[in-house]
């Protein structure tokens, strides 16, 4: 069986800035220097995670078929349509009339969609379902606490 994601639709507009605060220098996972200083400068969501604004949206997932690649229930996902969907990729597939997120697998000539962990039964794809990719995950937001 494979676990739905809700869909919800939210408009990618590179017209509007989405522009946000940036510390320029990395973060240390160690002790910081007191005396380094810091430089500010301005991060445009758009600019940085839509590679293909006309070709993108954002879903949310409800489950957690996914967790193993750090996919969590209520995280949102950006998806490409424009991109391919390779073997290897997570995409959003429409099987047998529901939205599913899953690793697309593709060996000698068969596609298997697998969730992680992979304690579920990966879903081959055969040719008589009802089977569309509707596009590539390239981000996911969750929140860290």
């Amino acid at each position: 069986m494979l676990n739905a994601v809700w869909v919800s639709w939210v408009g990618v507009s590179p017209s509007v800035a989405l522009g946000q605060p940036l510390l320029r220098s990395g973060v240390a996972a160690g002790f910081p220097s007191p005396a380094e200083g810091y430089q500010w400068g301005s991060l445009d969501l758009n600019q940085h995670l839509i590679q293909h604004p006309a070709a993108s949206f954002w879903v949310r997932v409800q489950g957690d078929s996914m967790v193993g690649a750090g996919i969590h229930d209520g995280d949102l996902l950006l998806v490409d349509r424009a991109l391919p969907a390779e073997h290897g990729s997570v995409i959003i597939a429409v099987v047998d009339g529901g939205l599913t997120v899953k690793r697309l697998w593709k060996r000698l000539g068969k596609m298997q969609l697998v969730s992680e962990p992979t304690t579920h039964s990966p879903w081959e794809v055969s040719s008589d379902a009802t089977f569309e990719v509707w596009g590539v995950v390239t981000h996911a937001i969750h929140a860290v606490r």
